[in-house]
C-alpha cells in the first residue's frame, strides 16, 4: 500500500514555526528564570532554638546555592541564545552562519542537563529536610524552595523543547 500523498502547502514550513517559537520560548525561559532567581535568593526563616533566634537563609543549603549556580548559568546561556534568536529573526539570516545551528542544539542538550539537575538538587533536599520541620515556622522556606525548583524544572521542559526544534532544523542547516 502506498503511502497518502500529503500536500506541502497542509503544514506550515519550518522556518516558519521556528521563527515564532524559537523566540517565544527564549523569553518564557527568560523569565522562568528570573522569577525563579528572584524566590530562591529572597527565600529565607527564622528558627527558634533555645529562646535564640537564627536566621536561615538558601545559602545555608548547598543544594540550594547549587540551584542558585544552575539558575545563573541558565540565564546567561538564555541571555546568548535570545540575542542570536532576535538577529536572527530580525535580519533572516544566522549570526556566525549555519555552523552555529550545532553549537545551538548541542547547547541546549547540555544547558538542560544542567538545569534538569538544578531542579532535583533543590527538589531532593526539600523532600529530605522538610520532614524535620513538620508544624515549624520553616515550612514557609522549603515550599518556597519547592516553588524555585519546579519553575527550574518547567525550564528545562522549556530548554529541552527547544533543543528538539533545533534537532528538526540541524539536518538542513548543518
Amino acid at each position: 500500500m502506498a503511502p497518502l500523498p500529503y500536500s506541502t502547502s497542509v503544514f506550515p514550513p519550518s522556518t516558519t514555526v521556528s521563527s515564532v517559537v524559537a523566540p517565544t520560548l527564549r523569553v518564557v525561559t527568560f523569565i522562568s528564570l528570573m522569577i525563579s532567581l528572584i524566590i530562591l535568593t529572597t527565600n529565607t526563616a527564622t528558627l527558634y532554638i533555645n529562646l535564640e533566634n537564627i536566621k536561615l537563609r538558601f545559602n545555608d543549603v548547598y543544594a540550594y546555592r547549587y540551584m542558585l549556580a544552575t539558575i545563573v548559568f541558565g540565564i546567561a546561556y538564555t541571555l546568548l541564545q535570545t540575542a542570536f534568536t532576535i538577529f536572527q529573526v530580525s535580519m533572516g539570516k544566522r549570526l556566525g552562519g549555519d555552523g552555529l545551528y550545532q553549537f545551538d542544539f548541542f547547547g541546549d542538550k547540555v544547558m538542560s542537563y544542567i538545569l534538569a539537575t538544578g531542579a532535583a538538587a533543590g527538589f531532593g533536599v526539600t523532600i529530605d529536610l522538610k520532614p524535620f520541620f513538620l508544624g515549624s515556622s520553616i515550612n514557609h522556606f522549603f515550599n518556597k524552595a519547592s516553588v524555585a525548583a519546579s519553575l527550574l524544572l518547567i525550564v528545562f521542559l522549556f530548554t529541552a523543547v527547544s533543543s528538539v526544534f533545533l534537532s528538526i532544523a540541524l539536518p538542513k542547516k548543518g
